[in-house]
């Protein structure tokens, strides 16, 4: 069965920075497309970050160079680096992924707070 896992998240002050890692039971990141998700409190799920199977990595214009993805081939894991945050970066954060682009992780909290 395909399952991703978070961790890394946190409470940080505004500025700081954190990495989220994800890994994985059943799926090979270096053969799948893996993508990071947020969803802030009353607002809906939106795109962070996107790798395709080759490393390569794209992100939405608002992420303005703050947040960069990446992956360890050899430790099957997928990382997303988190820096200069701000109190709107405040989210639950999810990793997604396998064959179909269609596995979830169960989240993880990121709190942004001064």
């Amino acid at each position: 069965q395909e399952q991703l896992v978070e961790s890394g998240g946190g409470l940080v002050q505004p500025g700081e920075s954190l990495r989220l890692s994800c890994a994985a039971s059943g799926i090979i990141f270096s053969a799948t497309e893996t993508g990071w998700y947020r969803r802030a409190p009353g607002k809906e799920r939106e795109w962070v970050a996107l790798m395709t199977k080759t490393g390569n990595a794209n992100y939405p214009d608002w992420t303005r160079g703050r947040f960069t993805m990446s992956r360890d081939n050899a430790k099957n894991m997928v990382y997303l680096q988190m820096d200069s945050l701000k109190l709107e970066d405040t989210a639950v954060y999810y990793c997604r992924g396998g064959r179909l682009y269609n596995t979830w992780g169960q989240g993880i909290q990121v709190t942004v707070s001064s």
